[in-house]
């Protein structure tokens, strides 16, 4: 029977309640929905809106069902309207009359609020453990390549020397960032809307900071209206694992480009890569072209949620439904994603030489050309432009900078002298680049401490 079956005359038509039906989605949220009842019984308890014998059978029948649900001896009716109508249910049948008392001083307007904070609430530090653990990955990948140069992009073009440390720990800075703004989604959820019942709050004398406590929220809701409409959170929490995506789908495109034989800077353990049906030759980094897809699906849960609340008035309408598939989609490809990804990189391997044997073509070693003409007194721009005449000379000689003859350098500038060779090395550019944040071994270690502490 529905909640709302005495105000109908007719049952609801099978169509309409398999179209309206959520238990499919929301029984994930089971054990949230016992656990935000257990503590809205014992808040009616202590304030006298049912006796203390009446919360103590509640709350007693609750875990029950609850052990039932997790030890498999009772599943959820996948019939039922709602998880919170299954619940309801099952308690009724367990405690007759009693259990019908439960819903006193509360709607599933707010009830459902509630129990997606908390599920949420509890996914966003399993998030952000995930996001720590392939952190910790990058970390340790770069304290062993503080000294392995690779070359360093712009336009997917080489264009100055860095180190392979340095590369892993600017991705170590965004999914930092990721775990600051998944902190920020956490903070804005924390607060109780249950005691606002459908729309307008309660007439009964409800301890709602009570309830906050027992739940650990630091605070609860302050408008009524706002609390049962409120999808911010899922909106931020969507916005804040899309970043978290377009970070990981810019990292698996490096590494697909990074394994193939055209780069061949990094190979992919046989346990993270797949081959051909056709092509035995072949492996394949299916890994991170699965992340960079599923970007997609995580950026559509945040337009989902986006599209579904931007023509909604005030209360709660039941277009919000549409919530939770989108969210829940998006936490669960986010997490697959991060394990998948973290297997990857730690088991990855680094061909140093490969990374060298790039850098040492390209002309990286341009820019500190002409900074070497500046420390010689030229103003930049003419350096700027002596150096890009040597470009063009050793691309018609067939060269590079490192071994252009020092003659030749003298007939594009006498200011050339020998010493030109040492300050054009890549180590000693490398090494050169040492301000805070820079590529420098000597920056990237403090960096690697730094991001270390902060884990």
């Amino acid at each position: 029977m529905k909640l709302w079956a005495g105000r109908f005359q007719k049952e609801l038509d099978p169509s309409v309640n398999d179209f309206n039906s959520s238990i499919s989605f929301d029984g994930r949220m089971v054990f949230e929905d016992i656990e935000g009842s257990i503590a809205h019984a014992t808040m009616l308890g202590a304030c006298g809106i049912i006796t203390e014998e009446e919360s103590r059978t509640i709350k007693t029948a609750l875990q029950g069902i609850a052990a039932d649900l997790k030890n498999g001896t009772l599943q959820l009716d996948p019939n039922a309207e709602d998880v919170h109508t299954n619940i309801e249910s099952v308690l009724t049948e367990r405690i007759g009359a009693v259990g019908k008392k439960l819903h006193t001083a509360r709607s599933r307007n707010d009830q459902v609020a509630l129990d997606i904070r908390l599920y949420l609430r509890g996914k966003i530090g399993e998030l952000d453990a995930s996001v720590k653990t392939l952190l910790q990955t990058l970390i340790t990948l770069a304290e062993k390549h503080t000294d392995t140069i690779m070359p360093g992009y712009t336009h997917l073009q080489r264009a100055q020397p860095i180190t392979f440390a340095h590369h892993l720990l600017a991705y170590a800075e965004m999914l930092t960032r990721d775990r600051g703004r998944l902190k920020d989604c956490n903070t804005r959820m924390d607060a109780l809307p249950l005691g606002s019942a459908a729309l307008a709050g309660t007439t009964y004398p409800i301890d709602r900071k009570m309830t906050a406590q027992l739940l650990g929220f630091s605070d609860i809701t302050h408008n009524s209206l706002d609390a049962v409409s409120d999808r911010d959170f899922c909106v931020e929490l969507a916005s804040a694992l899309s970043i978290l995506m377009m970070h990981l789908s810019r990292f698996s495109e490096e590494v697909i480009l990074w394994c193939s034989s055209e780069f061949k800077f990094v190979t992919l353990d046989d346990a993270y890569s797949t081959g051909s049906s056709i092509m035995p030759q072949k492996k394949n980094p299916d890994i991170p072209e699965l992340v960079r897809g599923k970007s997609g699906r995580v950026f559509g849960g945040l337009m989902t949620l986006l599209t579904m609340l931007k023509g909604l008035p005030l209360a709660y309408n039941k277009d919000m439904q549409e919530d939770k598939e989108a969210i829940f989609d998006a936490v669960d490809t986010s997490l697959l994603c991060l394990s998948a990804f973290n297997g990857l990189m730690s088991t990855i391997t680094v061909n140093k030489d490969n990374m060298k044997k790039a850098s040492l073509s390209g002309f990286l070693s341009a820019t500190d050309c002409a900074d070497y003409l500046v420390k010689k007194g030229l103003p930049f721009r003419d350096a700027y432009k002596i150096v890009g005449q040597l470009v063009a000379l050793c691309l018609e000689l067939d060269t590079d900078l490192e071994h252009l003859p020092l003659a030749e350098y003298k007939k594009i500038s006498g200011v050339f002298d020998t010493d030109v060779y040492e300050e054009i090395a890549l180590e000693k550019i490398v090494k050169d680049r040492k301000v805070d944040g820079g590529p420098a071994p000597e920056a990237v270690k403090k960096e690697i401490e730094r991001l270390g502490k902060s884990l």
